[in-house]
């Protein structure tokens, strides 16, 4: 009904995010003060009827996703993205956005395996038009190795879930609390792996992380921004969900650690070879995915604090980092460090926006990164022996490469003298753009400012996640097993 009217589209998705993130907000107060906010779709009691269920994690997910939807929203709008022209001759980008929106909420919000699962395909088949917006070759041919992992990764997803109905004759996941702990060791073990494989691919961590890297570079700024800070975030919800709610007691903490530590260590050795900006961003993505599984293999309510705190900053940062790499894209005409230089006096303002990021992420103090990279390694430290000793030595290396790396960025592109990119005719950097991301930058501060009301948040969410008692009280009637 609104194809053709651009003006139209961007004023009913503003309108329409920022709602979400009003509601978001509300259901983050509610949940806190009072407990799991639970709607039974359709008014079908559960385990027949799909629940939606807004526990504290949850609604955190959603407060964080929603703002930092807006934000890339806004940012497009001031891009152009979403206009119609030669190589989008209609106008898709903004009904698209919103079901790849949509597809995350439900992702986070989701009570029953199936939903979930329903949740991940309608973002992911948002995703595959939005990653291959403009059909130029590239794109295609990136967009295609997106689109072929992400459907390996769904049909192992449904095989499980068809497995775990097998065994236990209910998908809805208060339910599957109760009934997976009487399955046979083996065959709870073995629906685990299968599901941390589906959820491992979605999120990227090693071994099955080399999709990413080529895939999203190649789509427009806006697109790789909110893909790089959701998508890969939902497959870390999906993980953590699952491990604290359905396999409790951390039976496979030492595969998890192993995992998580190569995933620190191989992200950012890559990142710090590359030359282009939006890779070694694109690795320093995968790299940092590999704190919050870290916190996860823990099984502590100290390590759950960390890794939830983290993916709160982690979604926030790499998002802004991806949109600076638009803006310096837009002002020099490429992301290739070779050819750029001199930013920093050509730009000073689009300098301040990389740096507090940059530096955030490597976890410079007092930064939200270095407070969160804290409370993992201190619950690593408290949690003794071996592989958790490893962990923390992986992810401080990790840390201190990912400064090197963001160091390097900011010698090269905007410190040293002009290069080809930036010695040039002035190019103004669309007001929107800019704004957009001066305002995830400001989030980012904003969460170092509130660090202390933010670790409380994600302590209670931890401490419900590990007792499980207040997601399947909420959910389940009384009696109900």
């Amino acid at each position: 009904m609104l194809t053709g009217r651009p003006r139209v589209q961007r004023t009913v998705s503003v309108v329409g995010l920022s709602a979400t993130l009003v509601v978001a907000v509300v259901l983050l107060v509610e949940a806190y003060r009072h407990g799991p906010v639970v709607v039974r779709v359709g008014g079908w009691p559960p385990p027949v009827g799909i629940v939606l269920v807004a526990d504290q994690l949850a609604a955190l997910m959603l407060v964080v996703s929603s703002a930092v939807t807006l934000c890339v929203l806004l940012y497009s709008i001031g891009q152009g993205q979403g206009e119609t022209s030669e190589s989008a001759p209609v106008s898709i980008y903004h009904p698209t956005y919103l079901v790849l929106t949509a597809g995350v909420t439900n992702a986070f919000l989701a009570g029953d395996l199936f939903n979930l699962f329903v949740g991940f395909e309608i973002l992911l088949a948002a995703s595959f038009v939005l990653i291959t917006l403009g059909g130029t070759e590239v794109r295609i041919r990136t967009g295609s190795t997106y689109v072929v992992v992400s459907v390996l990764s769904s049909m192992i997803f449904l095989a499980s879930m068809g497995l775990v109905y097998a065994a236990t004759g209910t998908v809805n996941m208060a339910q599957l609390a109760g009934r997976l702990d009487d399955l046979p060791d083996g065959v709870r073990l073995m629906l685990q792996l299968m599901l941390l494989l589906a959820f491992g691919i979605k999120a990227a961590v090693f071994p099955v992380s080399a999709w990413l890297p080529d895939s999203y570079p190649t789509a427009p700024a806006p697109v790789t921004a909110v893909f790089a800070g959701l998508l890969t975030k939902v497959g870390v919800y999906a993980i953590i969900r699952t491990e604290t709610l359905l396999f409790p007691g951390g039976q496979v903490a030492d595969l998890l650690m192993v995992v998580a530590g190569l995933t620190m260590v191989v992200g950012i050795l890559g990142a710090v070879a590359q030359s282009d900006m939006k890779r070694l961003f694109s690795f320093t993505l995968l790299s940092h995915i590999g704190y919050m599984i870290f916190g996860v293999a823990l099984s502590s309510v100290a390590g759950l604090t960390g890794a939830i705190f983290y993916v709160v900053h982690h979604i926030t940062i790499q998002t802004t980092l991806f949109l600076v790499a638009g803006l310096v894209e837009e002002r020099a005409g490429s992301t290739d460090l070779r050819r750029l230089g001199g930013l920093a006096k050509v730009a000073p303002l689009l300098a301040v926006l990389f740096f507090v990021p940059a530096m955030n992420l490597a976890g410079i103090p007092p930064f939200s990164g270095f407070l969160g990279k804290l409370g993992l390694l201190q619950a690593g430290v408290a949690a003794g022996g071996v592989l958790p000793g490893v962990l923390v030595a992986a992810g401080t290396l990790t840390s201190l490469l990912t400064l090197y790396a963001a160091s390097r960025v900011w010698n090269i592109a905007f410190w040293r003298a002009p290069r080809l990119a930036t010695d040039g005719p002035t190019v103004r950097l669309p007001g929107l753009m800019v704004g957009a991301t001066a305002a995830l930058v400001a989030l980012g501060v904003a969460l170092t400012l509130a660090a202390g009301p933010l670790f409380r948040v994600t302590a209670d969410a931890a401490t419900d996640l590990r007792q499980r008692t207040p997601y399947v009280r909420a959910v389940l009637p009384a009696g109900v097993r």
